[in-house]
């Protein structure tokens, strides 16, 4: 741990009788000093500042030079103990009235005796390399944990293909073992990030109009199968209009239903009711989750501590632990951030309830018929444009899912020679590539004859934000989908622009 230690000058103190001229002498040998301790019995009881005290003897050279130290030192600077971190002292200075011109500290150790002096320049510039080096080494981290879900996505794409062969009891087996593993760590490792963007004050809400029937069976069906393969049984049910709908982000709710589902099947096996209920108040809706459970392999106490702690000490040192653990801790950042709260009552016989309830705005959702999300009224032929193969092929089983057929090529130049031939119904555009990326692929396509040059193109890409789609549209792109890649926002994407290119061309 670091402490004040290294950031302190240790040279000798002064004697409160030392003479003005004697500290001046001090200061002009020593221009990196930026203050003098002055002590009594090894105790500091000032402090001298060499920007002030350098000014008071420029005006006043005649009347100080003979004066003790002691008659124009500061008898209240800051004191702090020298094993003190100081990221501790930074945060204790934002709240301090101490006037701004006290510019240095006195550092001590445990019994109250000078130890040094520090200056807060160098302080608050120490601190701000940490600040910096922790954004960077944090960045990193998300950017390879980006990479990490990528490629468990694409382990995932590989593994629902081949569940579709006919394989030998074994094989199909160790198949299911692997998607099972690859989907768990990629919802660990987006836990995790969330709940470090949460954290850090990061953690971003994107409400949209949501049919809250669909939601409770979008939750069912995410885990009614997990349930049955455990040995518990789920039972879900909806409580409210059928057509209700609420302004929330449909996705952080289902981390929550995630965390309190998955909680009640870590503990044993049994019955699982979970129930959603919404009430229309003045415009406002009212929703209560519920997840109650009956087992009883925990104690009451330790299951509540489990939801209120979950991160406590020796919960992190198991991976099944420290899974439900960030889990339960992002759903109370997430409800938190929603104007809800978890709350839990052990049940009268086994088990234990847990609830949430929050208020959202009262919304409309847009009906479609099944017809409007049809890919095209023939088959598609789409090229695939990434460096990266793990991408290449989840992007292709995403197209096999929507009967499309594809092809593939690694960058911007191998791009535009495969559009040129004319063969492409759309182009999946990846930006970031060797040799051409994606942005100047795309203005090189447009640039084609024909129908070669009008082929829509989607670009591909983690970069997403107003700024960056701007620059997507102006190069000739038709629109966006984000990695990882959700197949519904594909779908739409797909059906859009595909589904308009026939009528264009029966027109």
């Amino acid at each position: 741990m670091e402490t004040l230690a290294r950031l302190i000058d240790r040279r000798d103190p002064v004697d409160p009788h030392t003479s003005c001229r004697t500290v001046l002498e001090i200061f002009a040998s020593e221009p990196a000093l930026a203050a003098l301790a002055v002590t009594q019995d090894g105790a500091p009881i000032g402090l001298v500042y060499r920007d002030v005290f350098v000014g008071q003897m420029l005006v006043a050279a005649e009347q100080l030079n003979e004066r003790p130290v002691s008659e124009v030192m500061d008898p209240e600077p800051r004191s702090v103990r020298v094993a003190m971190e100081p990221g501790v002292f930074v945060d204790a200075l934002a709240q301090s009235a101490t006037p701004v011109f006290r510019t240095a500290f006195v550092a001590t150790d445990e019994n109250g005796l000078y130890v040094g002096v520090g200056g807060l320049a160098s302080l608050l510039a120490s601190h701000r390399r940490k600040q910096r080096e922790a954004r960077e080494a944090m960045g990193l981290v998300e950017r390879m944990a980006h990479d990490i879900g990528l490629h468990l996505d694409g382990v995932q794409a590989f593994t629902d293909r081949l569940e579709q062969q006919r394989l030998a009891p074994d094989a199909a087996a160790c198949v299911r073992a692997i998607s099972d593993t690859s989907r768990d760590m990629s919802d660990i490792l987006g836990r995790a990030m969330d709940l470090h963007r949460a954290a850090t004050g990061g953690l971003s809400l994107s409400p949209e109009p949501t049919r809250l029937r669909d939601l409770a069976d979008a939750v069912e069906a995410r885990w009614a199968p997990r349930a049955a393969e455990s040995g518990s049984t789920l039972l879900f049910s909806y409580d409210g209009e059928p057509e209700a709908a609420a302004l929330v982000d449909p996705s952080r709710l289902l981390q929550v239903f995630d965390a309190l589902i998955d909680g009640a099947l870590a503990h044993g096996r049994g019955v699982i009711e979970a129930s959603l209920r919404a009430r229309l108040d003045d415009g406002r809706l009212r929703l209560e989750g519920d997840v109650r459970d009956n087992a009883a392999a925990v104690t009451a106490e330790e299951r509540l501590a489990r939801v209120f702690d979950p991160l406590g000490e020796g919960r992190m040192d198991d991976r099944a632990e420290m899974a439900l653990g960030v889990g339960m801790a992002l759903a109370h950042r997430v409800l938190r951030e929603m104007g809800g709260q978890v709350r839990a009552e052990p049940n009268r016989g086994a088990g234990l309830t847990l609830r949430f309830a929050l208020t959202a705005p009262a919304a409309q959702v847009e009906t479609h018929d099944e017809e409007d999300l049809s890919i095209s009224a023939r088959p598609a032929h789409i090229l695939i444009v990434d460096d990266n193969a793990t991408n290449r092929m989840v992007a292709e089983a995403l197209c096999e899912m929507f009967d499309c057929t594809s092809e593939q090529v690694a960058d911007g130049v191998e791009a535009v020679e495969a559009a040129r031939t004319g063969r492409f119904d759309l182009i999946l555009m990846d930006i970031k590539m060797p040799r051409m990326d994606g942005v100047a692929a795309t203005r090189a396509i447009r640039e084609l004859p024909g129908p070669a040059g009008a082929a829509p193109i989607v670009a591909l890409t983690a970069n997403a934000g107003p700024e960056d789609v701007a620059v997507y549209l102006a190069a000739g792109m038709q629109d966006v989908v984000e990695k990882p890649i959700k197949p519904e926002r594909l779908a739409v994407v797909l059906s859009a622009l595909l589904s308009g290119e026939d009528e264009q061309e029966a027109a």
